[in-house]
């Protein structure tokens, strides 16, 4: 892959033989982050269990501290009384038929978020296909389905989002911004590190964590010490 001239420069300050410890490592991030716009920071992670089978599945949700640096928009799938619920917490669309049939219809996807009520979720599975491959689709073990729909909307804007384990056997999340305070960026890392491991699977055997790289939006990848994940 060609890289511009710009990646090129920033990537002469990450030495891609070295382990750095975490706060170094995100230092680093925000260092090498020269786009011209406010660079998400995510954290990409090699997990060492087997995603064809379903009891290696890692699925969550977390809410960071300090929240990701960015306006979340909601989509609730509820009727009556949790439909107005949904409305005063501050969901950006409510509905239920009509919004399946405008997904459908119209390949809409203007959202970050989707929430349903579990007696909603006969009529949301309809959009199997089409959320799911996005990472839409509403979930227990992620909290968006539930009955407790004004909880699940303050979280989401409070900071949470969700991890989960692709077919490759990686994680991939966002935990802040480049214009975030390093120890703020810290504090995310740790927090979603710690939910990680809280959720290995009874079945994971071996190295449960093989790898962890922190980078920007448009910045080099910076591989971080595996054995200083849990030194906060």
């Amino acid at each position: 892959m060609k890289r511009s001239k710009r990646y090129q420069e920033v990537a002469k300050l990450v030495d891609k033989t070295r382990l750095y410890d975490p706060a170094e490592a995100l230092e680093l991030v925000r260092q090498t982050a020269k786009a011209k716009f406010d660079e998400t920071v995510e954290v990409h992670m090699k997990m060492g269990v087997d995603s064809r089978h379903a009891d290696q599945q890692i699925r969550g949700a977390v809410v960071l501290p300090h929240g990701i640096g960015k306006k979340v928009t909601i989509l609730v799938f509820a009727k009556g009384e949790k439909a107005v619920e949904a409305e005063q917490a501050g969901a950006d669309y409510v509905g239920a038929e009509d919004l399946v049939a405008k997904i459908q219809n119209e390949n809409w996807f203007d959202y970050d978020v989707v929430v349903a009520t579990p007696d909603m979720m006969g009529v949301v599975g309809r959009l199997g296909r089409l959320l799911g491959p996005k990472g839409l689709m509403p979930n227990p073990k992620s909290g968006t389905v539930t009955m407790d729909i004004a909880k699940a909307i303050a979280d989401i804007k409070a900071g949470k989002i969700e991890y989960r384990l692709d077919r490759e056997n990686n994680i991939r999340c966002p935990i802040g911004k480049v214009s975030f305070e390093t120890q703020k960026l810290l504090d995310n890392f740790y927090t979603l590190i710690e939910a990680i491991i809280r959720a290995k699977p009874a079945a994971a055997r071996g190295q449960y964590i093989k790898g962890v790289v922190v980078a920007s939006t448009m910045g080099p990848g910076i591989k971080v010490n595996t054995q200083r994940l849990t030194e906060r």
